[in-house]
């Protein structure tokens, strides 16, 4: 008698299903591509090579992680969402944290060179036709508490909370499209006045 075997498709499932939709159409895109390309960090790969884990930190964040402590819970544990951004599995927090801290300055540039082509090949304020309006930018500081060890963290004006350490972060948005198109970190003491000219060449710089 021949023998039979039968065997059922993997089944996973994701408590983020509408994550996952959006990890199939980003990987058919493929956004991460530029900075797959564009950023090369100099660690020897062992199980994951860098740039997975900077994808995997990526993906951390969509999925709403605050910090990379979070990687565990949010990524490493659902199949289906490492699955459906092609991943076949997930580094461990502490990896991933030691990729970042082996950038340099030159990581840095590469990464906002990487990003600069995904907003031009992607976002509509990059498309914008002029011809029909004019393109309307806002530019602003958001003050962030941190603690005294942060990088740039320093005394400055936060509302409300006197003598707290922090940093401002700065904002160029594309108001008719709703996009983001420049971030920028300063120190505490940072002001819209000093900071307003660096944000609006930044921007300019994306656009020529």
């Amino acid at each position: 008698m021949a023998q039979c075997t039968s065997s059922e498709a993997t089944r996973h499932f994701s408590p983020a299903a509408g994550l996952a939709a959006l990890g199939v159409h980003l990987r058919q895109i493929d956004l991460f591509g530029p900075i797959r390309a564009g950023v090369k960090i100099a660690q020897k790969t062992v199980k994951y090579a860098p740039i997975d884990k900077l994808y995997d930190a990526f993906i951390s964040i969509l999925a709403g992680a605050h910090g990379l402590c979070e990687i565990n819970t949010r990524l490493r544990s659902d199949v289906a969402l490492q699955v459906a951004f092609g991943r076949s599995a997930c580094a461990d927090q502490s990896v991933v944290q030691a990729t970042l801290n082996a950038g340099t300055t030159e990581q840095v540039t590469q990464l906002d060179q990487a990003l600069t082509t995904i907003y031009r090949k992607h976002a509509q304020g990059y498309a914008h036709d002029y011809t029909a309006a004019w393109q309307i930018l806002d530019a602003d500081l958001t003050g962030l508490p941190c603690g005294k060890k942060a990088a740039c963290a320093s005394k400055g004006y936060f509302p409300k909370q006197r003598y707290r350490r922090g940093r401002q972060l700065g904002r160029v948005l594309a108001t008719r499209n709703h996009e983001i198109v420049v971030d920028q970190l300063g120190g505490g003491p940072t002001y819209v006045r000093t900071a307003l000219r660096p944000l609006i060449t930044a921007a300019e710089q994306i656009w020529s």
